[in-house]
């Protein structure tokens, strides 16, 4: 369909047969969301640049924002391209202790000191934790997170090994800082959010450090550190309209209504499939032929770019230990709405 209207100030709504999409198995969504995904509380489906779908539970709508957890590390990936479009950041490759002069690494930790922006994008830099036991709660319990990461990084494993890590993504966000001279969530406002139509993110004060104020009930805005960098690796709130803009912008090519907002090279590196399945900061998958890139955060909330079907799939969602996967969702109940 030809792009008469961007959705910068509001989506529009398209008949889902012009869409190429079968109202009659869309319908069927709310009924197993009810009964199978109680705690999503938001679902956008666009196809086309258009909205197919839109449906929202448990009291919420089009305006709740939700904290979308690890959903941020994407929206920082980002911004770290903008920030090199904008030539803040020189290559991808520059060396992490570069933006910290400050800091003073061991002579004998070698490893420290050739870690690039790219291994922290791409969770392949060495840290002493074990995969998926991460100490994030000390790391938040420390007055400077940046130099507590700092000290864990490059100790034991070795460099390009897949280790996932969100306080390596939050280096990334006091990487942006150091370079722009602004918070992620400054420079994403007036870079990234704004330009597209999403709302802009206000700067609310951390009144304390604690479970609630950085994961659970006080969450609002975009969660900072005692610094003021902004959370790298989760602490966004966004509404589900304005995760598939997002999601959107990428299906473009970083292209909103003729302006370039971020640069395709950069998209095409980001989600380029390799043998970790993890690009810049996005999850990917390839099954049965279909090839999607997802922004993903605990609790189920994700945006789900299928560029082949011209598909975004955005979902809000309520905190919960071991949600059912979206991607069962969407595979067995939206992609087979597609006519093709």
């Amino acid at each position: 369909m030809q792009r008469i209207e961007w959705p910068t100030t509001e989506w529009q709504a398209g008949d889902p047969a012009a869409l190429r999409m079968d109202a009659e198995k869309l319908s069927e969504l709310e009924g197993i969301i009810k009964t199978d995904y109680g705690n999503i509380n938001g679902i956008v489906v666009v196809r086309n640049g258009y909205m197919a779908y839109e449906k929202y539970y448990n009291g919420y709508g089009p305006d709740d924002t939700h904290h979308v957890a690890s959903v941020t590390k994407s929206i920082i990936s980002a911004l770290i391209g903008i920030a090199l479009d904008a030539q803040y950041i020189n290559h991808i490759d520059q060396k992490v202790l570069d933006f910290f002069p400050e800091y003073v690494p061991d002579a004998a930790d070698r490893q420290k000191q050739v870690i690039t922006i790219r291994h922290l994008l791409t969770m392949t830099a060495p840290y002493a934790f074990e995969d998926w036991h991460e100490p994030l709660d000390i790391m938040c319990m420390q007055p400077d997170w940046v130099k507590y990461t700092l000290d864990l990084l490059g100790q034991k494993g070795e460099i390009g090994a897949f280790k996932y890590s969100t306080a390596g993504a939050h280096l990334l966000s006091a990487i942006i800082t150091r370079s722009t001279g602004k918070s992620a969530r400054e420079f994403a406002n007036e870079r990234l959010f704004k330009p597209i139509g999403m709302k802009e993110i206000p700067d609310y004060e951390m009144k304390s450090f604690g479970f609630d104020d950085l994961f659970g009930k006080a969450v609002k805005g975009w969660v900072n550190d005692p610094s003021g960098n902004s959370t790298g690796g989760w602490g966004l709130t966004l509404n589900a309209r304005d995760m598939a803009r997002f999601g959107f912008l990428y299906l473009n090519g970083g292209i909103w209504d003729h302006a370039p907002i971020i640069s395709k090279t950069w998209i095409d590196e980001s989600t380029a499939m390799n043998p970790n399945k993890y690009g810049y900061l996005w999850w990917l998958g390839d099954e049965d032929g279909t090839f999607a890139y997802l922004a993903l955060g605990d609790s189920g909330n994700v945006i789900c770019c299928i560029p082949e079907k011209s598909l975004v799939v955005a979902i809000a969602s309520a905190f919960m230990l071991n949600p059912r996967d979206r991607w069962t969702l969407i595979k067995e109940h939206i992609l087979p709405a597609l006519i093709d």
